[in-house]
């Protein structure tokens, strides 16, 4: 019998979006007592929106990918499987799980992956490969979706997409439609904040699929508010392109958070106006990237402007279709 997960049924309508909040787990030395309360905490905060579920994340400290010190300084965090099941059982909703492969061998995350699924009902997978070149790998990405397509146990499995490597080497398209063909049904972006970047990303890739006779996969969208120079600073330590415009109007603005904020709604929009000819199955995750409670806020603002603005694209291109059929 084939196990459907309750994520996959979801995605597997291309007329609806799928919308996340993205979080990361507690502080490893953090007492489960307390991991629970910080997860109440969590759900409450989004207890007002309608949400499909919540996306975790492994964090690393990635100190060999950039030579720039860390503006927030690494603590390690507990589980992601841990916090996911806490999640996922208190929410009664699907909850993706981050799964860094990089210091994973065969066996290790072959045993990762079965407990994953049978201690904490982990079912919905993002694997994540080397930040650099530059670390030792044991366990390729490529072998780790093999080993997860292989398990025993059915596995959604998704991965990661950046805009900024298609902007630098033009292929994050390929990259894409070689991760789905190892069995990646879902990608989701790292923050967005550079639209063009996306815009080109996301047209290469339908037109490619077009022309190979490909069913584009989900593309889950992910954005961020920022507030402070101390986050924009964060947010180019990632990886996360933003272009020098957009970070002056940030940092000059009379309040920062809400003018990144607009940035975003707006950036989502010109994604959106760019690529409506094409049939791209869309989603959104909408993450706070630090603990403070006015970006907290914010995230949850930015979530019900961007899902509003999304679900309205949606509907308009379902009236266009239903139309053109009608016309027939």
């Amino acid at each position: 019998m084939t196990i459907t997960s309750e994520l996959q049924a979801r995605y597997n309508d291309i007329n609806r979006g799928v919308y996340f909040i993205g979080t990361t787990p507690p502080k490893s030395d953090t007492p489960l007592d307390t991991v629970s309360d910080i997860a109440e905490k969590l759900l409450d905060r989004v207890s007002d929106i309608d949400f499909d579920g919540l996306i975790v994340y492994d964090i690393q400290d990635e100190d060999s990918r950039i030579s720039k010190p860390r503006p927030f300084p690494f603590k390690s965090t507990l589980d992601a499987r841990l916090y996911s099941s806490l999640l996922n059982k208190k929410s009664k909703r699907p909850v993706i799980t981050y799964k860094s492969v990089v210091q994973s061998n065969g066996d290790d995350f072959n045993n990762w992956a079965n407990e994953a699924w049978e201690k904490y009902g982990v079912k919905d997978v993002v694997l994540v490969g080397s930040p650099s070149k530059n670390n030792e790998i044991s366990l390729p990405l490529a072998d780790a979706y093999k080993a997860l397509v292989e398990n025993q146990h059915e596995f959604f499995i998704g991965g990661v997409t950046i805009a900024e490597r298609h902007a630098s080497k033009g292929d994050e398209h390929e990259r894409l439609i070689s991760k789905h063909k190892q069995g990646c049904s879902f990608f989701i972006s790292q923050a967005i904040y550079d639209p063009q970047a996306t815009i080109d990303l996301l047209t290469r890739y339908a037109l490619e699929c077009k022309k190979e006779g490909l069913k584009p996969q989900r593309l889950i969208l992910t954005f961020s508010p920022c507030g402070s120079k101390k986050t924009l600073e964060f947010i180019d330590w990632l990886g996360v392109n933003v272009p020098e415009a957009t970070s002056l109007r940030i940092l000059n603005a009379e309040n920062p958070l809400y003018e990144s904020i607009r940035i975003c709604v707006n950036s989502l929009q010109q994604i959106l106006d760019a690529i409506s000819p094409y049939d791209l199955p869309l989603g959104l995750n909408i993450e706070s990237l630090t603990n403070r409670k006015e970006e907290i806020d914010g995230s949850i603002l930015l979530y019900k402007l961007l899902r509003s603005k999304m679900d309205n694209f949606l509907a308009k291109k379902e009236l266009a279709a239903l139309n053109k059929k009608c016309a027939k």
